[in-house]
């Protein structure tokens, strides 16, 4: 195992005191392991808060700043945030208008983001939740009952941090993520493995000319495991997926995902297929990402997420954004 460490067991915290070195507009709290915007919460404003095992980055971290996230609670590698940590966060970020808690369809992390409601709601803080499941390749995976939450929770975090700008209460801010995360798909594709500082070696195996089709986050099995095919082709697949499971149609958004090990160059081969497929098919890309958003370490291969638009939705979308991994309009 070759990875820029120095423990193991050291590489949250150790992580933790770089983003508080490198983005003095973030609060990094290292004893409890949180992170939230400089300067304390805003008064009258909705707060948002994200978390999810480490390894993902720049999720959730990197998207915690103005029109985006209030906070986000890192676990461990892979692992899931503890109750503690996400209820410190909560409190944290509370301005006395109730906190947004947007969730990945993970067993500990709904299971843990759950009972910190409940501990929140003791103490009087109100809280609602938005429960991401965009991943239409499998459902009941190795860490879900039902579908995995994947690249829809960068949607969700982006035009719901919009609109909590702009004043949206919570029940309003709840139901925009949950159209958000309705009108999403996601499909993703593994060409190598990742490893887990931790465990020192690679979480599954695949062979010089084998891709793993619908991988997860965590390098989850897939659909399949097929033989490497053109890129023209692995996009095709993953598109003839979402487009199965929601018609496209009218003008989305795209992003091509990097899950850590792929060249920014293949993510622009990807996404100038998804642009002749799109057009083959009478769609119409009118917002767009690439780049790495939701890693799986260093793990090779990409995600594609779709996005139906709606005018309220594309406006939310353009709307200003500051954040260490995402800024536009400001």
């Amino acid at each position: 195992m070759k990875k820029l460490i120095n423990e193991p067991d050291g590489v949250l915290v150790d992580a933790l005191n770089g983003v508080a070195a490198a983005h003095p507009s973030l609060s990094v709290n290292v004893a409890d392991r949180y992170v939230t915007r400089a300067g304390g919460p805003r008064s009258g404003k909705v707060g948002l808060v994200s978390g999810g095992g480490s390894g993902h980055e720049p999720l959730h971290g990197g998207f915690v700043g103005y029109g985006m996230l209030d906070a986000a609670c890192p676990g461990e590698v892979f692992t899931s945030p503890v109750p503690d940590q996400i209820l410190a966060a909560t409190k944290a970020v509370d301005a006395g208008s109730g906190v947004l808690h947007i969730v990945k369809n993970y067993t500990g992390d709904v299971l843990n983001f759950q009972m910190a409601a409940e501990l929140a709601a003791d103490s009087a803080v109100r809280v609602e939740s938005v429960l991401v499941n965009d991943d239409v390749a499998v459902e009941n995976s190795t860490w879900t009952a039902g579908r995995r939450g994947t690249g829809a929770t960068v949607f969700v975090e982006k035009i719901v941090g919009a609109a909590a700008e702009q004043g949206a209460n919570l029940a309003t801010a709840a139901a925009l993520g949950k159209e958000v995360n309705e009108r999403s798909r996601s499909f993703g594709v593994a060409l190598t493995p990742c490893t887990v500082p931790a465990a020192g070696k690679p979480g599954f195996e695949l062979a010089e000319d084998e891709i793993e089709l619908g991988v997860g986050i965590h390098g989850e099995p897939g659909r399949t495991r097929g033989k490497l095919v053109t890129a023209k082709e692995i996009t095709a697949i993953a598109l003839e997926a979402i487009h199965a499971d929601m018609p496209l149609s009218g003008e989305v958004l795209v992003m091509v995902n990097g899950m850590g090990g792929t060249p920014l160059i293949e993510l622009y081969v990807v996404f100038d297929a998804v642009a002749k497929w799109m057009t083959a098919h009478g769609v119409g890309i009118t917002r767009s990402l690439v780049g790495n958003y939701i890693t799986s370490l260093e793990m090779a291969g990409c995600s594609i997420t779709v996005c139906r638009l709606t005018p309220q939705l594309t406006q939310l979308w353009d709307a200003p954004v500051e954040t260490p991994a995402l800024r536009w309009g400001r």
